[in-house]
């Protein structure tokens, strides 16, 4: 399980979809991947695939930093 990104640390928010009586497997599935999707859920699983030394951590953030600023600037 993962946390979500609402910024509480320590819980653990599920995603979780209903599944209707007329809905196929396929639907459901889809509906489930679009809702972690939009929650994060597996861009923070990546993120936490393989240890990130803080070094490596601190020069990732600079750098979506200075391409920030760039767009921004344009």
């Amino acid at each position: 399980m993962y946390a979500s990104n609402t910024g509480n640390k320590g819980v653990i928010s599920l995603s979780e979809v209903k599944i209707g009586e007329n809905d196929s497997f396929e639907t459901a599935l889809k509906r489930f991947n679009r809702k972690i999707q939009q929650d994060g859920i597996l861009a923070e699983a990546r993120r936490r695939e393989h240890y990130e030394k803080p070094s490596v951590k601190r020069k990732r953030k600079e750098a979506a930093k200075r391409r920030k600023m760039a767009r921004k600037g344009q």
